[in-house]
């Protein structure tokens, strides 16, 4: 989700979406299925994966919103069987969106102490798995470094940096990115960095998945562990049924959004739907205190501006799925073209049918 650390900023919250005006979410026939079982870890064994996001690789911080979503996916990831390499920005890059930068110099930093608790959990993988961050700088990367965009660390990784720092010449199978922090629908979907990775995914050909967790308070502000490692875990067995069907496929990126979990309820089963069109946080500008040509941005929750179009509109919006307690899937297409169908709609029928009738429940 978009964020500024020189902002005064009240970002949206699963309670400020569901008091949003929204049609009603119709729910398909097959929904009812019973729970699928896990997928046998032998299913990603020798998947190679490029993980990716726009929090940061840092996890550093209390609130968990600087990359510690990122660390339950590479340990799902693994413990499925699948080869994973991180390359993330350096520091947090929320609301980048697509963005790149077009001159200077990458540089990686690699991790080489990893979070507590994460340090063994892709043992034995033949890349070693490490864990890069990347930084605009000809020189080391440092605490006040710039950072890469989530856009440039893909592209990077893609045409560069796999090749050159685990031999992977060929490129990945498919490019993950997330978790976020924070879910990523309807108009924000634009903003988003963890979607703006996997559209530079695809622009390349390569698969690629986004995933984003919602908020466990009602200020946004924190991101319980919990909501990320059922994520990462339902992600990973996601993957394995794609990739048992054959359905990656780099003609569109596929977004997931996981709703809240971490008061204990259960996530609803997984619904194929479209990107809403309602904003979920309002940008606006406010005079700064000190006056002249300097202007406070302070988004906030779209449903506390009566009059704005924060009405969602479309019939099957991610946004209502998902705060209605379901794992929201959505496809992404990189030209964004209205009406756009990619080669004929096939590979989305497919798709679609998956998520609706054989995906793995939560």
């Amino acid at each position: 989700m978009p964020t500024t650390s020189r902002s005064r900023i009240v970002l949206a919250t699963a309670a400020g979406l569901a008091s949003l005006t929204a049609t009603a979410y119709i729910l398909p026939q097959a929904i009812g299925a019973a729970a699928h079982a896990e997928p046998s870890a032998e299913l990603l064994a020798g998947l190679r994966v490029l993980l990716s996001n726009d929090d940061s690789m840092q996890a550093a911080k209390a609130s968990h919103a600087d990359g510690l979503g990122l660390y339950e996916m590479r340990k799902a990831l693994c413990a499925a069987g699948a080869d994973v390499v991180v390359m993330a920005p350096w520091q947090v890059q929320s609301g980048k969106g697509t963005a790149v930068t077009n001159g200077g110099a990458l540089t990686l930093a690699r991790r080489t102490q990893l979070p507590a608790g994460y340090e063994n959990d892709c043992t034995g993988a033949p890349s070693g798995s490490p864990v890069y961050g990347v930084c605009l700088s000809d020189d080391a990367c440092g605490a006040g470094t710039p950072s890469a965009t989530p856009a440039d660390t893909v592209k990077f990784a893609l045409r560069s940096g796999l090749a050159a720092k685990v031999g992977w010449a060929d490129g990945p199978d498919v490019v993950v990115t997330g978790i976020n922090s924070g879910p990523n629908v309807s108009a924000q979907v634009n903003d988003s960095g963890t979607v703006g990775a996997a559209v530079a995914a695809i622009d390349d050909g390569v698969p690629a998945i986004a995933f984003s967790s919602s908020s466990g308070d009602s200020t946004n502000s924190y991101f319980p562990v919990a909501n990320y490692r059922a994520n990462a875990e339902f992600g990973a067995r996601l993957l394995a049924g794609m990739r048992e069907r054959s359905l990656f496929t780099g003609k569109f990126a596929v977004k997931v959004d996981y709703p809240d979990v971490s008061t204990g309820r259960r996530a609803k089963a997984p619904l194929w739907t479209d990107i809403g069109h309602g904003k979920v946080v309002w940008h606006d500008y406010a005079a700064h205190r000190g006056g002249g040509d300097t202007f406070d941005i302070v988004p906030g929750v779209c449903a506390d501006r009566p009059g704005d179009s924060c009405t969602e509109t479309v019939r099957r919006a991610d946004s209502t799925a998902l705060l209605s307690g379901h794992v929201a899937v959505a496809p992404v297409t990189a030209d964004r073209t209205y009406g756009a169908t990619v080669d004929d709609g096939k590979n989305l029928r497919k798709l679609k049918h998956y998520v609706e009738q054989d995906a793995p429940r939560p």
